[in-house]
This record gives C-alpha cells, sequence and structure tokens, in this order.
C-alpha cells in the first residue's frame, strides 16, 4: 500500500466527495415534494428499534459511573458531592457521546448495508429510471430521520443513565430518592443540557450523512457491501469524536464550561 498517496490524494478525494454530496443533500432538502411517509418509516427504524440498545447502556453507564466513583470521593471525604459530579458527567459528555458511538454502530452500519446492498442489485438506477429520485427517497429521508432521532435517543438516554446512578449510589450508600433527585438537578443548568443537545443535532447529521454516502456510493458487488458498512461505523465514529472535540472548544470559549 502507498502511504502517503492514501493519507494524502484519496483522504482529500474521500473529503471532497463527502462534501460534495452533503451539499447535494441540503439542495435536494429544500425541493419539493417531500417524502413525509418514508421520513417516519425510518424514524421508526432509526429511534424506536435503536431504543433498547440505547436504553440498556446508559442503565449500565449510569450504574458503573456512579459505583467507580463512590470509592475515590469517600476517601476525600466528599460522598455528598457524588449526585452532583455523576449528573454533570453524564449530562455534558458521557450519555450523549456514548449514545452517538452506538447509534454509529447500528444506524450507520445499517443505511450503508441497505443503501449499498440496492446500489450493486441496480435497485438504484431503477428507481432513476422509472422517474423516481433515489437522493430524495432514500437519502435524504434517512439523514434527517438520525438527525432527529439521535437527539431524542440521547434525551431518553441521559434520563435513563441518571436513574441507573441513583441506584448505583444506594448500592455501597444509601442515598433517598428526593435527595439525589435534588442534588442532580440542583448542580445542572442550561449550559449543561443544551449544548449536549445541540451537538447530538450534529452527531444525528454526521451519522446519516456518512451511512448514506458510503452506501449510496457502494461499488464492486457484495464485498463493496460489506466495506460500505464498517467504513461508515469507522468514518461516523470518528465525525461523532471530531464534532464532539469542536463543541468543547466552542462551549469552552462560550464559557459555558
Amino acid at each position: 500500500m502507498n502511504y502517503p498517496n492514501f493519507f494524502g490524494s484519496e483522504f482529500l478525494k474521500e473529503v471532497g466527495e463527502i462534501s460534495r454530496f452533503t451539499a447535494r443533500f441540503f439542495k435536494e432538502v429544500t425541493k419539493p415534494r417531500q417524502e413525509w411517509e418514508e421520513f417516519i418509516n425510518q424514524c421508526y427504524w432509526i429511534g424506536y428499534k435503536t431504543l433498547t440498545l440505547v436504553s440498556i447502556t446508559a442503565f449500565i453507564m449510569g450504574l458503573v459511573l456512579t459505583i467507580q466513583s463512590r470509592p475515590t470521593l469517600v476517601e476525600f471525604g466528599a460522598a455528598s458531592l457524588l449526585p452532583a459530579m455523576v449528573s454533570v458527567s453524564l449530562v455534558r459528555e458521557i450519555t450523549p457521546v456514548i449514545t452517538s458511538l452506538i447509534c454509529a454502530g447500528k444506524i450507520g452500519s445499517g443505511i450503508g448495508a441497505e443503501l449499498g446492498s440496492m446500489r450493486v442489485t441496480e435497485q438504484i438506477d431503477a428507481m432513476e429510471v422509472s422517474g423516481t429520485n433515489p437522493f430524495k427517497y432514500l437519502v435524504v429521508t434517512r439523514v434527517l430521520a438520525s438527525t432527529v432521532m439521535v437527539p431524542v435517543l440521547s434525551s431518553l438516554a441521559i434520563a435513563i443513565s441518571l436513574y441507573g446512578g441513583y441506584l448505583g449510589a444506594n448500592i455501597r450508600g444509601e442515598v433517598s430518592w428526593s435527595l439525589f433527585w435534588f442534588q442532580a438537578y440542583d448542580s445542572l443548568s442550561y449550559g449543561d443540557f443544551i449544548p449536549a443537545m445541540i451537538k447530538t443535532i450534529f452527531f444525528g447529521f454526521a451519522i446519516g450523512i456518512v451511512g448514506c454516502y458510503k452506501g449510496y456510493t457502494s461499488q464492486k458487488g457484495t464485498e463493496g457491501v460489506g466495506r460500505s458498512a464498517t467504513t461508515a461505523v469507522i468514518v461516523a465514529s470518528l465525525m461523532v469524536f471530531v464534532i464532539d472535540l469542536i463543541a468543547v472548544q466552542i462551549t469552552d470559549l462560550l464559557g459555558l464550561t
């Protein structure tokens, strides 16, 4: 493998192609007619079908974070700060990012494999011949659905992870329901929740765009379908971290951290 070429021209070419694909999305999304029925269908598959996995993961995150953090706080005589520390950590960073990574794995790979299969079996070409706009029907609806549903899933995951934190706090200690939630809410502000939700919108958009791009441009038969699904997960996960890094820098400059 020619590494300089792989990390040079091929990388820049990929960035350019994804940018052009994204520009086409914004062009198509403003054109009538909107495929609302397919959009609702994709919201169901992307949101509802991912809810169980996200819920279980969020609950475990809150439970484990609380259990692991408690001994250190007890050592320094700060056990009373446990609800506040757990809630801020989960709301600001841990839950939105982990939820988005789960969505990148499940949604990104699913979209990449689905559209890749349609591409190699010439179903997309058949839609173009029949007069249907495949980009509008397949890409726009999936990107919009992922953009909408990832923040929704993240909001639910935050609530579930905080409940897991409450149970974790009562495994070794004893914290009343009202005291835990009072301290958790008292430590949070809109500056914690709103930036976290805004960046999940960009997470969802990136996951949808990457998955659709990899699947829509898939080549080389069934081998290409597998490669599309795999690279969609890798690139989408990387985009989540890059967007999170940018979001953290912006919130820090705005004094929201």
